[in-house]
């Protein structure tokens, strides 16, 4: 499975997410959250990640020029569009971007089965609740396409395995506290997931 470390805030955590394996890290362009970064800030750590890592800008109602042309100046390489848009939004941001599913029931992980896409169990803020999903949604279907987040940490990540996620997305279940990274639960994390 591959592994999004996401709520990065600083270079250090930033290097030992990779150093430990991530593929890629996640910087939040929302500026509610408790783990957002200043694009400027997020472009600064990025100049200085080594090659092949996707960096990944989450935004949360934003338009898709905004969207676009803070993708291009900080150096993120892919946009996670973490609310509801149509179809016609993807086009129109006219970048490499991500759809959130913002899973309420069952029928919400079927959703755009065609694509690559990251469900996340429904909270009323965005991300980084710690919430999770009913991981009985996934029996039975095809999740190579699907990265899983909500509610993931070191203890239960090994148990996502039988399921084929194509990649797996945590924040909040590596923290030592909001936007700051514990580094052992990260490495643990990320060998367990891979393991």
């Amino acid at each position: 499975m591959r592994v999004k470390i996401c709520g990065i805030t600083n270079l250090s955590d930033a290097l030992q997410a990779i150093d430990a394996g991530a593929d890629a890290l996640g910087f939040v362009f929302y500026p509610e959250s408790p783990r957002y970064i200043p694009p400027e800030n997020a472009k600064a750590i990025i100049s200085k990640l080594p090659p092949f890592i996707e960096k990944v800008a989450l935004f949360v109602n934003e338009t898709p020029q905004t969207i676009r042309s803070l993708c291009l100046e900080s150096g993120c390489t892919l946009a996670q569009i973490h609310f509801d848009v149509e179809d016609s939004f993807f086009t129109e941001i006219s970048f490499p971007s991500l759809r959130v599913i913002r899973a309420q029931k069952q029928e919400d992980v079927l959703k755009h089965s065609d694509e690559y896409r990251l469900i996340d169990a429904y909270c009323e803020g965005y991300g980084g609740s710690g919430k999770r999903l009913n991981i009985e949604w996934f029996e039975n279907i095809d999740c190579s396409k699907i990265i899983l987040a909500g509610g993931l940490d070191p203890k239960n990540v090994s148990s996502l395995k039988e399921y084929g996620f194509y990649g797996v997305d945590v924040s909040s279940g590596v923290e030592a506290s909001k936007g700051l990274k514990d580094h052992l639960k990260v490495s643990t994390f990320i060998a367990k997931a891979k393991g």
